[in-house]
């Protein structure tokens, strides 16, 4: 009897095709990268330009613009400052236009940051706050951070520090100024307006006694 070779070499051939079929299929997609590359944005605006800046992380970024051919024109008899309370965000203006953005730290809840318009009343490079501080016992260890000089006792022997505020400048008689501080958290001062250490001292030196500050919601 004959052997029947037939039927060996259809299945042979139809393996064959299957798995030729199957090498050839694309690969799926993986669904984690198809979203990292769709939610990735390219910045169309030219490096170094307000527009690049504003892009991204806007406003919450801690960094610092600044037009330098402005900057250059700045002094204090051309300045203004104003304070968006809504994006945490301070402007230099010179004539009216942005010199520098940078980030701020306002008023909490408790503590708001009044708006309104005022002008620099005092400035003082290194300033220490009379209100809130901390306390030392008699031999200079702290026993009570974040104190109120109001309201917290300071003990036999010891003694009340304030804050550090420098570069400060008065807006109000109740003390409400802008200052350097910590711009790390959103709303987060007793009402005055801590401003991030790359810009503070610009601010500074191209203000006066007397410069215009609007503070706006």
């Amino acid at each position: 009897m004959k052997k029947n070779y037939l039927f060996p070499l259809l299945l042979a051939i139809a393996a064959s095709v299957f798995l030729t079929s199957c090498g050839n299929k694309p690969p799926k997609p993986n669904p984690a990268q198809t979203e990292i590359k769709s939610a990735v944005r390219v910045n169309p605006y030219p490096r170094g330009t307000y527009e690049h800046f504003k892009f991204d992380s806007y406003p919450g970024t801690t960094r610092t613009w600044k037009n330098t051919a402005l900057l250059a024109q700045a002094n204090p008899s051309n300045t203004k400052v104003r304070i968006d309370l809504s994006s945490q965000r301070g402007f230099l203006l010179v004539n009216d236009e942005v010199a520098m953005d940078y980030r701020v730290s306002t008023g909490s809840s408790r503590h708001k940051t009044p708006t309104g318009d005022y002008k620099i009343i005092e400035k003082i490079r290194e300033k220490r706050s009379n209100l809130y501080g901390k306390i030392l016992n008699a031999s200079g260890a702290v026993v009570q951070s974040n104190a109120d000089a109001r309201k917290d006792t300071v003990p036999a022997g010891g003694s009340f520090r304030g804050a550090s505020m420098p570069y400060w400048m008065r807006l109000t008689r109740t003390g409400i100024g802008m200052h350097q501080g910590n711009v790390n958290r959103r709303y987060a001062s007793h009402g005055c307006i801590r401003t991030h250490y790359s810009a503070v001292p610009i601010v500074y030196s191209k203000t006066k006694i007397g410069t215009p500050v609007t503070v706006t919601n």
